[in-house]
């Protein structure tokens, strides 16, 4: 049998070698050892618009205006290949006679030939200028979009803050009204006005603070927000601790609203009309439990006990009737539950076996979070 030899002193062997280059989609070249064209694809010649008498034989850096004369490449292929074997996607920006500004990937290996001292190297060339422009059209885009988006946030602060600084400010004239006012009934009214949108501004308040545009974590959540109730409420009634049994778990933005808003209404009531009596361990305590899309709120006290039928009264007070449409809202059912011992409001969006206290000790969640009242 003999031995194989390179296709150039071998006509059998070049006619082969040459159908299988023709056969490449992508521009192929094969160079010899001095990096001379031994063969072009019928793809090169149809890319490059050149004929073969102006490629054949031709040192690879004079091909055309001398594109391919550059100094990275020629280091590349004297050098590192033939070390190597290996050239993987090189990167050529030129302008090419007849087709422009261009930007090529280059592939080279070098082959071997047992028993025989010729090196030739296949030289592959693939034209990837419309895919570099749309990876520029997609960072530009992308580019366009965060600025967009930094600009979105950067207004959305702003009228954060402004709806904060609108909320403080109407609290604040309410309350000097209250002061004007000769009536006891209507000084009343404009003070229960006034801790509502000092409410609805602790709600906006920590919901900004936890950069709400997404899932809102309600440990935390629930926790601040009673904190800042402590502060600005419980002052003006008996004093009363508050405490926070959560689980760990996330609501959309849109239903940490809602559940804040429900809180601070429920606080109210209970500062305002369940420690009547002279008892001193006055409580206030807040759970929340979640499984999943299904959740529990409850808001209970130790004080006297309220009716059990006044969420479901036809004519009901301001407070009541802003949970029973928040919680509609949510797709939830408030039911209370009131005795001796105290008040409990539930608020529930699904059905849980158990009180949310119960379920966070059970599945050992975290620990409720203190909030002590005013002395």
């Amino acid at each position: 049998m003999r031995d194989s030899q390179p296709f150039i002193e071998n006509s059998d062997a070049r006619t082969l070698a040459q159908a299988i280059v023709d056969t490449v989609r992508e521009p192929l070249l094969v160079l010899d050892k001095d990096l001379r064209v031994l063969a072009a694809s019928r793809s090169f010649y149809r890319t490059f618009k050149v004929a073969s008498g102006n490629t054949q034989g031709q040192l690879v850096y004079e091909l055309g205006d001398g594109q391919w004369d550059i100094p990275e490449l020629r280091l590349l292929l004297e050098r590192i290949v033939p070390e190597h074997g290996v050239m993987d996607d090189y990167e050529v920006e030129r302008h090419f006679p007849e087709l422009g500004q261009r930007t090529m990937l280059l592939n080279a290996r070098k082959v071997f030939y047992e028993g025989n001292s010729h090196t030739t190297l296949l030289l592959g060339i693939e034209d990837v200028t419309a895919r570099r422009a749309l990876e520029r059209e997609r960072e530009e885009l992308l580019r366009k979009q965060q600025a967009l988006l930094q600009e979105k946030d950067m207004l959305l602060e702003e009228l954060e803050h402004r709806v904060g600084n609108s909320l403080q400010i109407i609290a604040a004239i309410i309350l000097m009204k209250s002061r004007m006012v000769t009536s006891e009934e209507t000084r009343l009214q404009l003070q229960d006005a006034h801790k509502r949108v000092l409410s609805v501004a602790a709600v906006q308040k920590h919901l900004h603070a936890t950069g709400a545009t997404g899932p809102v974590e309600m440990a935390p959540y629930l926790t601040q927000l009673c904190d800042s109730l402590k502060t600005s409420m419980i002052g003006d009634y008996r004093p009363a601790t508050l405490k926070v049994i959560s689980d760990a778990g996330t609501v959309t933005s849109r239903e940490a609203v809602s559940l804040g808003l429900i809180v601070t209404e429920l606080i109210l009531n209970a500062l305002k009309h369940a420690f009547t009596d002279d008892r001193t361990n006055r409580q206030i305590t807040v759970g929340f439990a979640i499984a999943g899309t299904n959740w529990k709120l409850s808001v209970a006290d130790n004080g006297v006990g309220a009716p059990v039928g006044v969420f479901a009264q036809p004519k009901s007070g301001l407070g009541t009737t802003i949970v029973n449409a928040l919680a509609q809202q949510l797709e939830a059912r408030v039911d209370v539950v009131s005795g001796r011992e105290g008040t409990s409001v539930l608020v529930t969006h699904a059905t849980f076996a158990k009180m949310p206290d119960e379920a966070s000790q059970e599945r050992g969640l975290s620990s409720p979070t203190s909030i002590p009242g005013h002395a």
